[in-house]
């Protein structure tokens, strides 16, 4: 694996940027070269020919760097037309007549190129800060429950991912909110922002967590296109116990004792194609871990096609290393798994209960299901 730090990375685009600066300037004399010697009829000074300089100029410098260029190129049109003592013929006229042209066009052209660089980086400036705002790694303990979560990019210096988690500390316990934004790109962003947005405004105000699904997806679905839907998975976290609504996402991992999926009994669509979610309890115990991921994970495929052996390599890491530790880990183990950086986002978030108290006979549920989180009996699943 190549490691390039940022440093390391500017110096060699300072290179590059400067030795396409002396490009031009190479082009320049050698065309007034060639402008001479073709000059060998006195009638015809060849001058014309320069224009390759601010052409070349105008492709890689900005507008005032080819303006500069072009002047260049002017001077020594005169110079080669003056020692040949041609400056008011009509040959010579035209030729630079054409050569002026052909240096305007190209600093307006590096002009127009240098605007919509400028806006393109501004562009790009505000989707990082945007990206930034929303979506950043996390690692904070809330209402007994560890946190650790990192967004990754598919794309190398990508400023904008469709995956996104948020959680919060409400009156009915710590809710989390994971999902993956079909599409990529600004549209994904701002759909991003607005399911985020919805969470925070939603979850404080939702006792029960199936309707804040169904709250969160009535509110999502004018703001989505046709085809656009959002994966997520809701979890709530009350004492000895976690709840989860499951809206086409992936199935959480829990690791303890053992390790299995957390996976509803029945599949509902994403969010922005109606959902009909429901609650589905899940009872932990001391020393569980939750992971929580976007597909870029689970479907990260070798050369052969094979998936990432998510199951067998997250058990593993999460019964021996750090909580922030295990969400580093995974992420290289599936770029190895691939040869190459995963080609979709991934979005990864651990969650720690670190004081487990049973849940009271109260809220125990009195006949429980058969889940596929574990072991029989420890999944119980009620209508939302």
């Amino acid at each position: 694996m190549t490691v390039r730090t940022a440093g390391s990375q500017r110096w060699k685009t300072s290179t590059r940027s400067r030795r396409g600066r002396y490009r031009p300037v190479l082009a320049l004399g050698a065309s007034g070269l060639l402008a001479v010697l073709s000059g060998l009829d006195s009638r015809r000074l060849g001058v014309a020919v320069l224009v390759i300089g601010p052409v070349l100029a105008c492709a890689r410098l900005n507008a005032w760097r080819t303006a500069v260029v072009s002047g260049w190129a002017l001077l020594l049109a005169l110079g080669v037309g003056a020692a040949r003592g041609l400056l008011a013929t009509a040959g010579f006229g035209i030729e630079l007549l054409v050569l002026l042209t052909g240096c305007a066009l190209a600093v307006l052209d590096a002009a127009r190129h240098t605007g919509d660089a400028d806006a393109l980086a501004r562009a790009t400036e505000v989707a990082q800060a945007s990206q930034n705002a929303i979506l950043r790694p996390m690692s904070a303990q809330l209402g007994g429950i560890e946190v650790c979560a990192r967004p990754r990019c598919a794309v190398e210096g990508a400023t904008v991912c469709g995956d996104l988690y948020d959680v919060v500390h409400t009156p009915y316990g710590v809710r989390l909110l994971v999902g993956d934004v079909r599409g990529h790109g600004l549209d994904a962003l701002r759909t991003t922002a607005a399911t985020i947005g919805a969470f925070k405004d939603l979850a404080y105000l939702t006792p029960g967590l199936a309707d804040l699904a169904t709250a969160l997806d009535a509110r999502l679905t004018p703001e989505l296109g046709p085809e656009d839907f959002v994966t997520a998975v809701l979890a709530e976290f009350a004492p000895g116990e976690v709840r989860l609504v499951n809206c086409g996402h992936p199935a959480p991992i829990r690791a303890g004792k053992q390790v299995g999926l957390l996976e509803p009994l029945e599949p509902a669509p994403p969010l922005g194609l109606h959902p009909r979610p429901r609650l589905y309890r899940f009872y932990l115990q001391s020393g569980d871990r939750l992971l929580f991921y976007t597909d870029g994970l689970s479907e990260a495929r070798d050369a052969n096609g094979a998936d990432f052996p998510l199951l067998e390599r997250a058990g593993a890491a999460l019964a021996e290393l750090a909580p922030c530790d295990v969400l580093d880990a995974l992420y290289a183990m599936a770029a190895a798994h691939a040869g190459r950086t995963p080609m979709d986002d991934i979005a990864l978030v651990l969650c720690q209960p670190t004081s487990m108290v049973a849940p009271s006979p109260a809220v125990r549920p009195p006949t429980l299901a058969r889940g596929t989180g574990g072991a029989p009996g420890n999944c119980h699943h009620e209508t939302g």
